[in-house]
């Protein structure tokens, strides 16, 4: 059964970071490329960062220069290391394959307030 499990998410003050990972099983990781997804109250989801079984990497304007994408293949696991983080960036952050599967994993939260 696919699962995909986002952790890392938080409070943090405008300027602040956060390094959010997740966890997957059953959906083949070394094989697929990877994303990052954020979802903001009353707006759609949005792909924020991708990352290619190559490790060819691309970001959403609104992150270029601030966030960083990496995987470990060997632990299914993708990470997005955010820095300089603003009000904006405050979502629900997700993972899944791009294009996304229908299964989709609890998110986590990012709240960037002072």
């Amino acid at each position: 059964q696919v699962r995909l499990v986002e952790s890392g998410g938080g409070l943090v003050q405008p300027g602040g970071a956060l390094r959010l990972s997740c966890e997957t099983s059953a959906i083949r990781f070394s094989l697929n490329t990877m994303a990052w997804y954020r979802q903001a109250p009353g707006k759609q989801r949005e792909r924020v960062a991708r990352i290619t079984i190559r490790d060819n990497i691309n970001y959403a304007d609104s992150v270029q220069g601030r966030f960083t994408i990496s995987r470990d293949n060997g632990k299914g696991t993708l990470y997005l290391q955010m820095s300089s983080l603003k009000p904006e960036d405050t979502a629900v952050y997700f993972c899944n394959t791009d294009p996304p599967s229908r299964i989709w994993g609890q998110g986590t939260q990012v709240i960037v307030s002072s």
